[in-house]
């Protein structure tokens, strides 16, 4: 069923099983010794410098903690939206892996801003206090919003003003590059964003995510981090192999612009029905409606839904297209007009 439950529902976009059948013809070297990993390592600086560190796990969830855990002491916390994805859908794994805290406030529309940051700069020094140490932010936002090029500067020179670091979780990274029209380099690396997971498995790939350090003083131990939490795979130029393909040719521009273009073509239909309220303007990949109470279950018996935040939201794909969204738009008219 292709649906918009969320974009892990989709496949894997060909040319990246294509680069993983091509690295299973020969053996390679295990744990990232790999020619595959090299080439990934390397297309990686090509976008977002060359003096960057690259660590490759299997999930966001690993890039975030693995990441997180090497920039943090055990008296140390982590400041993030109550919305973020580590605060609400990693299952605690920070907090059990790294022994520290996050310290969430209430979003603006997905995002965090300096002054619901500041209230943490009192406890610095106080040793009855957890230490804020790092801010992290999503790109895109767990409500599809996406900070701009000044937002992410601004939220960078205040992290390092006060002796912290700005981690982003770029599970959609590539949706917000084409939201935005700039590039990787001009959006992270530009901005002075220390850390990011950097995610393509909602955009194409079939698994895999990438620690990229911006800083090599902070990464120095990633290396055992990685292998303590677990994430240094063995065979791992099935992942790297994947970086490769993704980032030949644009493909992860080419995948994010498509659905980014179908979640333009959804709003535009949703205006059309009656009944139906859009919570926000579509910035990137994810809509979030409200629609009549009982609309809810007939349509839930043909598309599963996900309900957050009070509303119900809608993620289109790489591989979304018109005639998906038609279908779907068809559904809801005949259970409005019942």
């Amino acid at each position: 069923m292709r649906g918009f439950l969320s974009d892990n529902n989709s496949g894997t976009h060909p040319k990246i099983l294509k680069a993983i059948e091509e690295c299973n013809i020969d053996h390679e070297l295990p744990y990232g010794e790999d020619i595959y990993t090299e080439k990934a390592i390397e297309k990686i600086r090509e976008i977002f410098g060359k003096n960057v560190d690259v660590y490759f796990v299997t999930t966001g969830t690993a890039a975030n903690v693995v990441g997180l855990s090497g920039l943090i002491r055990p008296f140390d916390g982590v400041i993030c939206a109550d919305t973020a994805h580590i605060n609400v859908d990693e299952c605690g794994a920070f907090e059990r892996f790294s022994g520290s805290k996050l310290l969430y406030v209430p979003n603006r529309d997905g995002k965090l801003y300096i002054e619901d940051i500041e209230k943490f700069l009192h406890s610095i020094g106080d040793e009855h206090q957890v230490q804020p140490r790092v801010i992290s932010i999503t790109q895109c936002t767990e409500v599809g919003t996406v900070y701009t090029i000044d937002e992410i500067k601004r939220l960078a020179d205040f992290a390092h003003e006060n002796n912290l670091y700005l981690h982003v979780d770029g599970a959609r990274i590539a949706n917000a590059i084409v939201s935005l029209n700039t590039n990787f380099r001009e959006l992270i690396t530009d901005t002075g964003v220390d850390l990011l997971s950097f995610g393509g498995t909602k955009n194409g790939m079939m698994i895999g995510e990438a620690i990229i350090s911006f800083n090599p003083e902070i990464s120095k131990n990633f290396k055992f981090i990685r292998k303590q939490g677990m994430q240094l795979v063995s065979k791992m130029r099935f992942i790297s192999s994947q970086f490769i393909a993704y980032l030949e040719d644009d493909l992860w521009k080419k995948n994010a612009i498509n659905a980014n273009e179908m979640a333009k073509y959804l709003e535009e239909k949703l205006k059309e029905i009656k009944g139906v309220d859009l919570c926000r303007n579509v910035e990137a990949n994810i809509l979030f409606i409200n629609i009549p109470l009982e609309w809810l279950e007939p349509l839930e018996k043909i598309y599963p839904l996900y309900e957050e935040y009070g509303q119900i939201r809608l993620v289109t794909s790489f591989d979304t297209n018109r005639e998906d969204v038609d279908k779907f738009i068809n559904t809801i008219k005949k259970i409005s007009s019942k």
